[in-house]
């Protein structure tokens, strides 16, 4: 697996050095690629042996970019992706504000005809999909100072998080920091698997559309989540309402409460903002979070992090979160969100 998802990340990654000597930045390939890879996926699952409906309107799929070459590629790619992004729902968030970044017709055409659909995208494992795209982001780290600024859960780490926390059918559980999708794609194979749950038609209803929520501050990620999300049959039937929300999570409480919530958020000592200072440089300034609903005012992410999940439990509500080892070992603001955690949660274990 590890070798296949090498040669696939590659693969992609030589063809990402033609289009960045054209111009085209790091971000702007990676979210073309996407944009290419949901459209091959979605036209992939509609086939036999899946016979899936496709969220993608017929004239703006996949076989419609096939049929094209030239300038005509070009005009109709730029136009599908105005189309899909006044869709509803999670197709119109997927590729809202979507442009063409690829202005050569002939580069176009070469990335879909003979990197993208001379793959079965659909028949590679979730793990492969998951390490290519992920490799890509840790190639750019290295090639680009600072990185992409994203970390990915390790899959084996959510996979036992989610088997340990047990969801159930009836919950409604949430990511407040959901990255692209690897905790709600988790939990809804969990509750999807005939050994766990044998789920009725109502319930498999109810599990695409009413159970897994997340929130994203990072938009090109958020259209990640969803495009995943999207290709697993969530919210996959033109729902108005899409269960990405694309905003901070700290900024405020969001006024939903869940039965389960599980995240991995961001490490990172200080909130920050940036501003721009009197000489005209850009200056990180630590960012203290203030809430009603806090037990402790601070500028610790970590600690911010655990008093909002804390704040959007149902009574009686479960949580499972990743943090520093130090977090709970502090003192200040730590231990005062400490003793509060001790006093109104069932602290179960600290691993």
């Amino acid at each position: 697996m590890a070798e296949q998802s090498s040669q696939l990340v590659q693969k992609l990654w030589n063809y990402c050095n033609i289009l960045r000597d054209d111009g085209l930045s790091y971000g702007d390939y990676v979210e073309q690629l996407t944009f290419l890879l949901f459209l091959k996926m979605a036209d992939e699952q509609s086939r036999p042996p899946l016979n899936k409906r496709s969220p993608i309107p017929k004239g703006f799929d996949w076989m419609s970019l096939l049929a094209k070459d030239g300038d005509e590629l070009e005009i109709h790619y730029r136009h599908l992706l105005e189309t899909l992004g006044k869709e509803k729902g999670m197709l119109g968030v997927i590729f809202r504000k979507a442009q063409n970044k690829i202005q050569d017709p002939a580069k176009l055409r070469r990335l879909i005809v003979d990197l993208i659909d001379k793959e079965q995208w659909t028949s590679l494992s979730a793990d492969v999909k998951g390490d290519a795209y992920e490799g890509l982001l840790e190639k750019n780290a290295a090639d680009v100072k600072g990185g992409a600024g994203q970390y990915f859960t390790p899959r084996p780490l959510i996979a036992a998080m989610v088997d340990v926390m047990r969801p159930e059918p009836k919950m409604t559980i949430c990511d407040p920091a959901c990255g692209t999708g690897g905790f709600l794609l988790a939990t809804y194979n969990y509750l999807s698997d005939p050994k766990h749950y044998q789920l009725d038609r109502e319930q498999k209803k109810r599990l695409a559309t009413e159970t897994l929520y997340g929130v994203e501050l990072v938009d090109g990620v958020a259209r990640l989540c969803c495009m995943n999300m999207l290709l697993h049959g969530i919210s996959a039937d033109g729902a108005d309402e899409v269960p990405v929300e694309v905003r901070d999570a700290l900024g405020s409480h969001g006024g939903k409460y869940y039965d389960l919530v599980m995240t991995n958020p961001p490490f990172g000592k200080k909130s920050s903002v940036t501003i721009v200072n009197e000489e005209g440089r850009a200056e990180k300034e630590s960012l203290t979070i203030h809430r009603d609903d806090f037990w402790a005012s601070t500028s610790n992410k970590q600690l911010n992090f655990l008093q909002h999940v804390f704040t959007i439990l149902k009574q009686h509500g479960r949580a499972a979160i990743v943090v520093p080892d130090n977090v709970l070992f502090e003192g200040g603001a730590g231990e005062t969100v400490r003793r509060e955690l001790l006093k109104q949660a069932d602290v179960h274990t600290l691993l």
